[in-house]
């Protein structure tokens, strides 16, 4: 008698099999309708083939309106497309072609790299091949059996490939109709099931197995979905992300510029760095408010600093070393750019002795830090080598860390609402395989952040998601992460709440407890911009220039409509500046729908016009950036609709509190 196999179902009923029941047959026997649906199973969460028999353990039947069809759907349209190139180019070579974001890509080595224009030959082709329905069959071969099938066929980076495979895993060679390719899985019953929601995007060259001293392939990248209308919202979102590039619109503002002697450094000019000053003055005030002290640590440090603090060790590979220029030195000593503020803050704390009534201890700083980025992956504001943290340590007791958590996840969470954001997502990132710290510590810490994100979800009302992150946790320490949702549906992760054993430990901090004893603190790395040039430009691209008045780098232009008007155009100028708002007065020689065209190409946000009516009148007609529409108001109005709306929000609460105080 067959051993028999028990199965958990998603309803938490169980039912026993036979021993080599396939996944076909489990769905087969729970409805005809179901088996003609399903596209693959899970085992306890592992994806797998329909084909496989099942074993003991939770299942699950896999549609493609599952949300683990996605990755199958993309797995098999790269396999369909790599069919596609080899029909229609024989002799091309196809390597390696995995599911990415959003998509999949294959590398091919072809004598004759592709070009754009090759693609909707391709997704012609891929068409075709879906519309074959042929079924995804698997089978195990032999090293040596699939090292000379490839050979035969001329495909030696697949050769290559097999040579890489461990001895003792199998060879799992998966084939669509006539065409084969060697593949973990797993795949979809048949090519079919992939649907027509998909889109050939672009070519890049690309190293065989990123190594530049390899031969260059091209790589053509993909993208698939369940359903089209998910495919044409993809690339809805594509196209408004490439209008709201930050590079883009730096360039258009006048804000920043790149260039090749500064790689990743941010040349900002003059109004990119009003709004850049404008952010940091907000987050010092809101800092103030909090009982932070702002303090500001050396730039360059002996590397027996980076040594001790372990950052020598971990992160030597993208920190910048600093050595004298000229032959002869008074030492030979090597100092380091500082890539973090942390160190620095730890030497400012153990300055004077600390009493447990002096805890927490929060210190501040937008530090100015140097990490080498591969220069491939430098990206305008979002990817820099120099940058500013809006770095702050909280140093406190155990008994203080829950609380100092929730202070700080309030404090980060009205940040991102003064901005506009809502949708965030909390995630706890607990202990990496590679550590350092005492299990004790790891239990104790994790522990009452996870308290504390139970409490951050409770008091939001389920407005705040939250989430775990196993194994993603910094090497000292677990660790928030704070995941904000922009206008069009991309998400950013800035800020960060993370708790540190190590350095305190590393450098001996301590303070005098109650008991007239040493103890060690608890150190709380925070940030909420994170990289306050990135955060700027995730504003950008979020607003897509259109910045709220009271961070806008030129908040309003006076322009006049006749010569007649200049005169009270700059009085206009004047009266605005002096109620605190950054002004230009436009009084050239050029009609007013040409001035308010190039000042709306620089994203100002308020155009104020004056003519000769308005100068009788003593009155202005506003144009807001984006609108056709103008309003007229008197000029007393106008300017005090204006300098609310270039209040930032934490001044405003602070005169409603004053006010309420009198």
């Amino acid at each position: 008698m067959a051993e028999a196999i028990a199965l958990t179902f998603p309803d938490n009923s169980i039912r026993n099999f036979d021993a080599g029941t396939t996944g076909r047959e489990v769905a087969e026997s729970i409805s005809k309708s179901l088996a003609k649906k399903a596209v693959a199973i899970t085992i306890d969460g592992d994806l797998r083939d329909l084909s496989d028999p099942v074993e003991t353990g939770a299942i699950e039947i896999v549609t493609r309106e599952h949300p683990r069809a996605l990755e199958l759907i993309r797995h098999d349209a790269a396999h369909v497309m790599a069919e596609a190139v080899q029909e229609l180019w024989p002799g091309t070579q196809v390597t390696i072609g995995p599911v990415i974001e959003n998509g999949f890509y294959y590398d091919f080595a072809r004598s004759e790299p592709f070009t754009p224009d090759d693609l909707p030959v391709i997704e012609k082709k891929m068409r075709e091949i879906i519309g074959r329905n042929n079924a995804f069959t698997k089978e195990i071969w032999s090293r040596e059996k699939a090292k000379q099938v490839f050979t035969d066929k001329g495909e030696a980076y697949k050769v290559e490939l097999v040579d890489a495979i461990p001895e003792g895993q199998d060879l799992k060679i998966y084939a669509q109709g006539e065409w084969f390719d060697l593949c973990r899985g797993p795949h979809m019953a048949s090519t079919g099931q992939i649907g027509g929601a998909f889109k050939l995007m672009k070519v890049a060259g690309a190293y065989w197995r990123g190594d530049s001293n390899n031969p260059m392939l091209t790589r053509i990248y993909g993208t698939a979905w369940a359903e089209q209308k998910d495919l044409d919202a993809y690339l809805h979102m594509l196209a408004e992300a490439e209008k709201r590039d930050h590079r883009r619109l730096g360039r258009e503002m006048d804000l920043f510029h790149f260039q090749e002697e500064g790689p990743g450094v941010v040349f900002w000019h003059a109004k990119g760095w009003r709004m850049f000053q404008s952010l940091v003055s907000y987050m010092r005030r809101r800092l103030d408010l909090e009982g932070y002290e702002e303090v500001n640590a050396p730039q360059v440090l002996d590397k027996s600093l980076w040594e001790t603090s372990g950052h020598w060790g971990w992160y030597r590979d993208n920190m910048f070393k600093v050595t004298v220029a000229g032959d002869e030195t008074e030492d030979e000593r090597v100092f380091a750019l500082k890539p973090m503020n942390c160190p620095g803050h730890v030497q400012i704390f153990k300055h004077g002795l600390k009493s447990y009534r002096e805890l927490p201890v929060k210190l501040a700083e937008f530090g100015n830090v140097h990490r080498y980025e591969p220069s491939g992956s430098l990206h305008g504001l979002m990817r820099v080598r120099g940058f500013t943290q809006d770095d702050a340590h909280v140093f406190c007791t155990d008994e203080q860390l829950a609380s100092e958590c929730l202070r700080i996840n309030a404090l980060i969470l009205s940040t991102y609402a003064d901005f506009g954001f809502d949708e965030i997502t909390v995630k706890l990132s607990t202990r990496p395989e590679k550590r350092v710290g005492d299990d004790a510590l790891w239990d104790r810490a994790e522990s009452v952040m996870a308290e504390v994100l139970k409490t951050i979800e409770a008091q939001s009302g389920g407005r705040i998601k939250t989430d775990i992150l196993p194994g993603e946790g910094a090497f000292y320490g677990p660790k928030f992460e704070y995941t904000l949702k922009d206008a069009i549906g991309r998400e950013w992760q800035c800020g960060t709440t993370q708790v540190d054993f190590n350095l305190p430990e590393r450098f001996g901090a301590f303070y005098i407890d109650r008991d007239s004893e040493k103890r060690q603190p608890v150190m709380i790395h925070r940030a909420i911009c994170g990289s306050m040039e990135r955060f700027l430009g995730i504003l950008i691209e979020n607003f897509a220039g259109h910045m709220p008045l009271w961070i806008a780098p030129m908040q309003v232009v006076v322009a006049s409509i006749t010569s007649d008007a200049n005169d009270y155009a700059e009085e206009v100028a004047r009266e605005l500046k002096a109620a605190g708002l950054v002004v230009k007065t436009d009084t050239r020689n050029e009609k007013i729908n040409y001035k308010v065209r190039e000042h709306s190409v620089t994203k100002v946000p308020v155009i104020v016009v004056c003519g000769n009516r308005e100068a009788e009148d003593r009155s202005v007609n506003i144009r807001r950036l984006g609108s056709r529409d103008q309003t007229a108001m008197s000029l007393a109005d106008a300017i005090a609709v204006l300098k609310d709306e270039a209040t930032p929000p934490d001044l405003k609460r602070r005169a409603e509190r004053e006010q309420s105080a009198v």
